[in-house]
Formats: C-alpha cells, sequence, structure tokens
C-alpha cells in the first residue's frame, strides 16, 4: 500500500504540469507547437541538402560519362598508332627494316660484338663550302 501515495504524488506533479498556463496557453501546448516547428525547418533543411547532393551527383555522373567517353576516344586512337601496317611504313621511310635472320648473333659471339665508339657525326658538305659556293648550289637544289 505504499505505491498509493507516490502514484496519487506522481498523478499530481504530472497534472500541475498540463495544468500550467501561461496568459491562457498550456505550456505543453507551446512545448508542441515548438516541436512541431522545429521538425518543419529540419524537415527543409534536409529537403535542400537532399537537393544539392542531388545536383552533385548528376555532375559527377555526367563527368564519368564524358571521361569515359575520352578514354574510348585515346584507346581507339592508340590502337590506330599502333596498327602494325603503319608502323612497318614509318620505319621504312626513315630505312629502318626488320633484322634478317643471318644477321642475329649467337651468344658465343656476344663479346666480338662489344660496343665500337660511336662515330663522330658527319659534317654536311655545304656547311665546309664557302659562302659563295653555297648560294651558286642553292638554285640548282631547288629545281
Amino acid at each position: 500500500m505504499t505505491t498509493a501515495p507516490f502514484f496519487t504524488y506522481s498523478r499530481t506533479a504530472l497534472h500541475r504540469l498540463f495544468d500550467w498556463k501561461v496568459r491562457g496557453v498550456r505550456w505543453i501546448e507551446i512545448i508542441g507547437v515548438a516541436l512541431v516547428a522545429v521538425m518543419i525547418v529540419s524537415v527543409y533543411a534536409a529537403k535542400a541538402a537532399a537537393a544539392r547532393e542531388s545536383s552533385r551527383i548528376a555532375q559527377l555522373e555526367q563527368d564519368i560519362r564524358e571521361n569515359g567517353q575520352r578514354v574510348r576516344l585515346l584507346r581507339a586512337e592508340v590502337a590506330r598508332l599502333e596498327q602494325p601496317a603503319r608502323l612497318e611504313s614509318l620505319s621504312r621511310q626513315i630505312g629502318l627494316a626488320p633484322v634478317e635472320v643471318h644477321r642475329q648473333a649467337k651468344e658465343d659471339q656476344l663479346p666480338a660484338l662489344k660496343a665500337a665508339p660511336a662515330p663522330a657525326p658527319a659534317t654536311p658538305a655545304v656547311a665546309q663550302a664557302a659562302p659563295a659556293e653555297v648560294a651558286a648550289a642553292a638554285p640548282e637544289a631547288v629545281q
């Protein structure tokens, strides 16, 4: 029977809280309106943040699509540049050719093929000629 006074006390304290009025309005109503206002503001802020994130995601997806297209174009360019027929024609234009089988060295021949000192660069004959000879040779070279 000792719980009855506690229950009576808590009921009267709770009852007083709900009955407490400020200028004719109960405190519980004021607290309820304030909580609803806080919830409205927080929902609005969350919705605005979600819209910003959505636009950021759309921009990132657009960047990903553009970069993917660039990657595909670059891969196609690499494939075109690495075509064996194209490389072979370019190498033949500058005087390169595949190594012939009979020119390949065996392992025991490697010491004999040791790198020889690099030859001095050849100077063009035009640079050694006199300036008058260069001027005379220039019109002939053009024809």
